[in-house]
């Protein structure tokens, strides 16, 4: 009987663990703050701690970059860029669903909405799509847009380059 009640309380244990970390189903952009739970100046283990160890490393990439997706070669997710072990960028990939910003601002709204919600934001034009952005403090936040429609979210240092 005590054996039984031992390997229950062992099961219990390991059900009651909490929940491994992972890319956030739904994630969310805090202005001049967070995207999807990271923050700028994190460390690299802070990062692996939120969103786990499962990650693909850009080889081609001038900074050290992860690529968080919710499947093994699946364009959507998180990509964070790392400059001397600290989180220096962090950005969407393609259109993860679910995804929003202030004021529950989804990707795919229309540019009118981010310029609504984002305020003041600076045109920055990319290879194929624009970044309206908005420094405050020492964080720059980005509104990625592609055919005048929400494509994306980013945090990056105020005064980067948010062309990716």
């Amino acid at each position: 009987m005590s054996r039984t009640l031992a390997c229950a309380a062992v099961l219990l244990l390991c059900a009651a663990a909490p929940a491994a970390a992972a890319l956030p189903a739904r994630g969310v952009l805090v202005p001049d703050r967070s995207l999807g739970g990271v923050r700028l100046g994190e460390t690299a283990a802070q990062v692996r701690a939120a969103l786990g160890h499962s990650y693909g490393v850009c080889r081609g990439c001038a900074r050290t970059t992860w690529y968080f997706t919710y499947r093994v070669f699946d364009d959507r997710g998180l990509a964070v860029e790392l400059t001397q072990g600290r989180v220096s960028a962090v950005y969407t990939l393609w259109q993860p669903p679910g995804w929003h910003g202030p004021r529950g601002l989804g990707l795919g709204a229309p540019q009118g909405q981010v310029l609504a919600v984002g305020g003041t934001l600076l045109p920055i034009a990319c290879a194929g799509y624009q970044a309206l952005v908005r420094d405050r403090g020492a964080t720059r936040t980005v509104y990625y847009v592609v055919d005048a429609k929400l494509w994306g979210f980013g945090l990056l240092r105020a005064g980067g380059n948010p062309c990716r």
